[in-house]
């Protein structure tokens, strides 16, 4: 192993780190990956501090935007997802291969999570699963980071399902309503997806819209 990517900073993608990096590994990630990392993060969903991780479990290789490498006769593109799961989502893509691992932006069998508290929220989602399906021809193998792999079409219809989320959520929080009111609204209903906790999922939606109020539109009161 030569190279390792963390694909956001959540632990669960990242416990590896300091086994790879004793066997010579290059660790590459978001620059906000290795801040978040560096720093006590607050949890509010368990209403505590997270310590920081240890040095040796931090990249080694950051970037902002994107950038190439090549290993061993393969071309490997990876970029920034900007606003999407978490603040340092990125995706890498295998261009001889033709793979691409997009982590958690992507969440084909797990409630998709929404990071608010760092910035993520149902817009920016969408416009990153856009850039995705940019990437990506009808042979693209899509890879997330919990799930089986993935088609073109698969991406397509999960990225649907959370348009369709956002178009009906946004005015919802234009007029002051909770995940409670949404959940009793509807915003879910008749979707090709179910969700195993859909208030949790309904109460990131609406604190990320409130955060990026903004750019919802001018009349937001």
């Amino acid at each position: 192993v030569s190279t390792v990517f963390n694909t956001h900073f959540h632990t669960e993608h990242t416990g590896g780190n300091e086994a790879l990096r004793q066997a010579g590994a290059a660790i590459v990630a978001h620059e906000n990956t290795r801040l978040w990392m560096a720093t006590p993060t607050w949890l509010p969903a368990e209403d505590r501090y997270r310590p920081p991780r240890p040095q040796t479990a931090q990249p080694t290789r950051t970037f902002y935007t994107d950038g190439r490498i090549q290993a061993s006769g393969e071309r490997i593109d990876y970029g920034y997802l900007i606003e999407a799961h978490t603040s340092g989502d990125i995706y890498v893509r295998f261009s001889s291969a033709n793979v691409l691992a997009v982590g958690d932006v992507v969440s084909p069998t797990r409630d998709p999570e929404l990071d608010y508290f760092t910035g993520a929220w149902i817009g920016g989602r969408v416009d990153a699963m856009d850039r995705l399906l940019a990437l990506c021809d009808d042979g693209t193998r899509i890879v997330p980071g919990f799930g089986p792999v993935m088609t073109k079409a698969e991406l397509k219809a999960e990225r649907d399902v959370m348009k369709t989320v956002y178009d009906r959520t946004v005015d919802q929080v234009r007029e002051g309503d909770d995940a409670t009111d949404m959940l009793k609204a509807g915003v879910l209903n008749g979707l090709a997806r179910t969700w195993k906790d859909p208030q949790r999922f309904l109460y990131d939606v609406q604190k990320g819209l409130w955060a990026h109020h903004n750019k919802l539109s001018p009349n937001v009161v």
